[in-house]
């Protein structure tokens, strides 16, 4: 007797706090470096992008890494919310990702001794932007450069405090443009996966030393941008779990991170790698991040999501039927294809009607 074909659970909805997502398959934040005006506002071009991967079918949009400060921003073409001009900007794009079924979400960022650096929009790629052409001088917690980017200041301890301050205004910001869920982005070598990590933090104040003392930035963050939100939304965190380096951040230290994260009113981890180290070897293949979203998940007793050139239906779903990873996150392939749900939703065999087609594009089903 020929064995019934497993149901996918690639398109089960997601509870998350009073949040409920379509399905399993999110947008995970990517940098697109095209605010122009340099004033951390979105544009027509970041409605396109985004309203369309909802359009597309995606449960979760996570709009790209928003300084809350402008000196927070990776390279002056980033956006941000750093201030109160920039919230309706973002709210036509907010409402109209929730209109098209999908829920919108933010990473608030702050780019510490990677801000100022060059993109495909302004140039100095690989490089710091000068100041004359838009740049800044950088901070981190200690004052060890990033490759060949300009050294940073280290951080005062009130410049800590007021950074919290900025990520908690931002939460606000976010809030009020009417995001259904946060991220923090901690990982990828930005400040704080810079506090983290023993690799780049030297201190030997209350922000350095063990594993407590360079948390501590991290959960006051978490504390601070919790205390803003309702209890309905949830709060998520992205990590890298292993700078691929020796002596540096890895799997044990994200797991006991992610427990206590769990204890300060973090919903779900988000598990990347890399990004600290510049020239290190990384061992990139299909679904190569996905054992630590797995370990993560089942060690601190938490929720996770997969990311990393997870690109097929079935290695998709696979990844969620195994219980290796809450979600998945699909972000060049999504790059490619904006629909890319729904076309997952054909190959699994998912009938028309109950995949997240837009009435307007049914006649068009695959």
């Amino acid at each position: 007797m020929a064995e019934k074909p497993r149901k996918p659970h690639l398109f089960d909805p997601l509870a998350l706090r009073g949040v409920e997502i379509r399905n399993r398959i999110w947008l995970p934040p990517m940098d697109t470096y095209s605010v122009y005006a340099q004033d951390g506002k979105p544009t027509p071009f970041h409605y396109q992008h985004y309203v369309s991967r909802a359009l597309g079918g995606f449960g979760m949009v996570i709009a790209e890494a928003t300084a809350v400060s402008p000196e927070g921003r990776i390279s002056p073409n980033d956006v941000g919310l750093w201030n109160d001009d920039q919230i309706a900007a973002w709210k036509w794009i907010v409402d109209d990702i929730r209109n098209a079924g999908a829920v919108p979400a933010i990473q608030l960022n702050h780019s510490g001794r990677k801000g100022s650096t060059g993109a495909f929009s302004i140039g100095y790629q690989g490089q710091t932007v000068p100041e004359e052409a838009g740049g800044w001088s950088t901070v981190a917690p200690s004052a060890i450069p990033f490759g060949g980017y300009a050294t940073p200041r280290e951080l005062t301890v009130d410049e800590i405090h007021g950074i919290v301050d900025q990520f908690r205004s931002a939460a606000e910001r976010a809030i009020r443009a009417g995001f259904q869920a946060i991220e923090i982005h901690a990982a990828h070598g930005y400040l704080l996966s810079e506090f983290l990590d023993p690799l780049t933090n030297e201190r030997t104040d209350e922000y350095g030393g063990n594993l407590d003392g360079r948390m501590r930035l991290l959960i006051e963050v978490t504390d601070a941008v919790r205390s803003v939100m309702p209890d309905t939304l949830p709060l998520l965190v992205r990590v890298s779990a292993t700078d691929w380096a020796a002596g540096g951040w890895d799997l044990d230290q994200t797991v006991e991170t992610a427990r206590v994260l769990r204890g300060h009113g973090v919903d779900l981890i988000d598990v990347s790698t890399g990004g600290i180290v510049p020239g290190v070897t990384i061992p990139a293949e299909p679904g190569y991040q996905v054992p630590f979203a797995q370990q993560i998940r089942r060690r601190a007793d938490i929720r996770t999501t997969a990311v990393g050139l997870i690109t097929k239906a079935k290695q998709a779903d696979k990844i969620v039927h195994r219980r290796d990873a809450d979600a998945v996150e699909i972000g060049r392939a999504a790059l490619r294809n904006p629909y890319w749900p729904l076309r997952a939703a054909y190959k699994l065999g998912i009938a028309t009607e109950q995949a997240p087609y837009p009435d307007q594009y049914v006649r068009g089903a695959f």
